[in-house]
């Protein structure tokens, strides 16, 4: 064999992989790593621009969180922790719980605050969500334009998700910095209140992973506000192990921005600004498409896979129920749109082709009534030729089997469509809402 003839950088930049020797169908991706890598490496700039349109709204809940911070540090410089240590200090004789009361204080501001900020937030999350799962089914986008669409479509299902995650997150701090106070104060049952803080937590770590479900099952799914809940709570219980894996995988760019400190904590920042968020999103919505595929898609008849190259002919990508389900619909609808279309005149019956002196007889600029005559009999002529030719044709092979199968279609759809007006007296059971895709 020939050697091949080795190409520079500049010729291989210029054609693409696509024009490669070495490329074939199968270096696609075939799996959600495989498409995660993918959309990372191929699409990182529409990931950065993303995340830039996120970052915007995310800029509240920041502001925020940095007020916070400054607010708290600023108390506890100017707050009277060493009265009576030394001469001119005012004597404040009950210092204790001081500290308590000054972190609960401000934090029902703060984390009363982060409710309309999360409201801001939620504008981007939305836009930024319906993008990234675009990419993630291997679809065309368009950064400015989706996103404005992604927010019609997904904000109020976001907002909703956004709601719950800061108001349980209001509720759970104002409570443990209550116990807090309480069990400086020397309150009774101080056992209770740090267990009803602990509790408190863990339903807040429990709304993040539920907030999770809600976003991608949102972005997905068409459904209404309880049934979004409903089954953000059966996607996370069922899952639960695979959820918390990939819920910190995917957040770990916030815990080393927030709890890192220095050097790390500055990188972390930079690593939100650029892709941090895209990141997020693009982990999470590549896992619960996963989980879609394997535990609602095939129930309700939507192929499994997208995005994903299948090297071998799909045999049970949807399950035997759902394939059979899926088939039928789309055979269905086949024959709906052939038979709503009509037979095809050019299909059904011979037509001759223009390979004879047959010809539309010219009139000249100045012509009389025997040019006229002319006229009629070259079209009489053509006319008569194309029925002799229809006629002795019309029993070929291919035109009795297009009619044949068109008939089929007729009798088929029309037997279904009576049937299936039977089948409506029965009460069959119904998908749950949340499957209705988008």
């Amino acid at each position: 064999m020939a050697d091949r003839e080795k190409k520079g950088l500049i010729a291989r930049w210029l054609e693409g992989k696509e024009r490669s020797e070495d490329y074939a169908r199968s270096t696609l991706p075939t799996s959600r790593w495989a498409l995660f890598w993918d959309i990372l490496k191929g699409r990182f700039g529409k990931l950065v621009l993303v995340n830039l349109l996120m970052v915007v709204t995310l800029l509240p809940l920041a502001a925020v969180i940095v007020w916070r911070i400054l607010a708290l540090g600023a108390q506890g410089m100017m707050g009277p922790y060493g009265a009576g240590l030394g001469v001119g200090y005012p004597a404040i004789p009950e210092l204790v719980g001081y500290a308590e009361m000054t972190v609960f204080q401000a934090d029902l501001l703060f984390f009363a605050l982060f409710i309309p900020a999360g409201a801001i937030a939620a504008l981007g999350i939305s836009g930024g969500g319906y993008i990234i799962r675009n990419l993630i089914w291997t679809e065309g986008i368009f950064v400015a334009n989706d996103f404005l669409r992604g927010i019609r479509r997904n904000y109020w299902n976001v907002l909703e998700a956004v709601l719950i995650l800061t108001v349980l997150l209001f509720i759970a701090r104002t409570m443990g910095n209550l116990a807090d106070w309480l069990v400086a104060l020397g309150a009774q049952g101080a056992g209770w209140l740090i267990a009803s803080k602990v509790i408190g937590y863990i339903f807040v770590a429990f709304s993040v992973l539920l907030f999770f479900w809600m976003i991608s099952l949102g972005i997905s799914y068409k459904q209404g506000p309880w049934a979004l809940f409903r089954n953000a709570v059966v996607m996370t219980i069922g899952t639960f192990p695979q959820t918390v894996f990939f819920a910190v995988l995917a957040t770990w760019p916030i815990f080393l921005a927030m709890f890192a400190g220095g050097f790390f904590g500055i990188i972390g920042i930079l690593i939100l600004l650029l892709f941090g968020v895209s990141y997020m999103l693009l982990v999470w919505l590549d896992y619960s498409q996963w989980a879609f595929d394997r535990f609602i898609n095939p129930g309700i008849g939507v192929a499994t896979g997208r995005g994903l190259y299948n090297k071998d002919k799909p045999k049970d990508t949807v399950g035997s129920a759902g394939a059979a389900m899926q088939d039928s619909a789309a055979m269905r609808e086949y024959r709906r749109l052939i038979v709503a279309q009509g037979k095809s005149k050019l299909v059904c019956r011979p037509i001759k082709p223009i390979d004879d002196d047959l010809e539309v007889y010219q009139l000249p600029d100045s012509f009389s009534r025997e040019d006229l005559a002319k006229l009629r009999e070259s079209k009489a002529a053509i006319e008569e030729d194309t029925r002799a030719y229809e006629e002795e044709h019309k029993d070929d092979e291919r035109y009795v089997e297009y009619n044949r199968q068109f008939e089929e279609r007729e009798r088929a759809l029309r037997e279904e469509e009576e049937g299936g007006g039977k089948k409506k007296k029965k009460k069959k059971p119904q998908p749950p809402k949340m499957l209705n895709k988008r």
